[in-house]
């Protein structure tokens, strides 16, 4: 007998027992101690991934700490702020400022009404164009190797984020977002993802470029990591974001 099958016949024979005033009281007594264990299941869990961001992200920024310090004395030498803070989405549609390097001219975000005709994405949601003028030199170099990404550690530590989950989408994003897009926004947000190291069919060594996969899939994929997300498979992302940067085809 299939192990569904075992299922349903035990639960089956539970509810036929359910006829009677103690058969009643041991049912009740079974889903309560069952939701219980689930409880506690899905809080190790989460106690577990959030000790390990504290842990990973804490131990990265030591040795990353002197590279941060250059990559924001040469951003400040153009006269504009090093970082750039930016409202982002996070968990059940909790608003944060995400940290990043500046890589873009001071005035970018107003700018950017100006190239939506320009706007290489047909999901009429994200927004992304070749040879972007807003991106200084300095900063398109820390955009090819993912540098500007560095200072989100800092929002690990702080639990806004998770080393690995959903990218967290701009407010304007999720007013667009369908009830099923939103289901993107049931995971603390991450730096790293399936999409973004460009893993689409679940192969184990499987690295793609995330620049071709659109939002529809961006999403799929994110719901795929929630319904599935475990310790080892966070290891594996992360092990697979360093050549995806190397490589230029994903990201942190």
């Amino acid at each position: 007998m299939k192990l569904d099958e075992r299922y349903e016949a035990a639960l089956m024979s539970r509810l036929e027992k359910a006829g009677t005033r103690w058969g009643r009281l041991r049912l009740r007594l079974y889903v309560a101690w069952k939701c219980r264990a689930w409880q506690v299941t899905m809080g190790s869990a989460a106690f577990v991934k959030r000790l390990s961001d504290v842990l990973f992200s804490g131990v990265l920024l030591l040795p990353l700490a002197p590279l941060m310090g250059v990559v924001a004395w040469v951003i400040s030498r153009d006269g504009g702020p090093v970082f750039f803070p930016q409202a982002r989405v996070g968990l059940r549609g909790r608003k944060f400022k995400m940290l990043k390097f500046r890589s873009m001219c001071v005035d970018a975000e107003a700018k950017q009404k100006d190239l939506m005709h320009l706007n290489e994405k047909n999901d009429g949601v994200t927004f992304k164009i070749k040879n972007d003028p807003r991106i200084t030199p300095i900063g398109r170099f820390i955009r090819k190797t993912s540098m500007d990404e560095l200072p989100q550690l800092i929002n690990v530590l702080r639990g806004d984020m998770s080393l690995v989950g959903p990218r967290p989408p701009l407010p304007s994003e999720v007013e667009l977002y369908s009830l099923e897009d939103r289901r993107r926004l049931l995971a603390r947000p991450g730096i790293t993802c399936l999409w973004q190291v460009g893993e689409r069919e679940g192969r184990l060594f499987e690295i793609g470029d995330r620049n071709a996969i659109e939002f529809p899939e961006q999403v799929a994929l994110d719901v795929r990591y929630i319904e599935s997300s475990s310790f080892w498979r966070d290891i594996v992302i992360l092990l697979k974001t360093v050549p995806a940067v190397l490589l230029g085809k994903g990201g942190m």
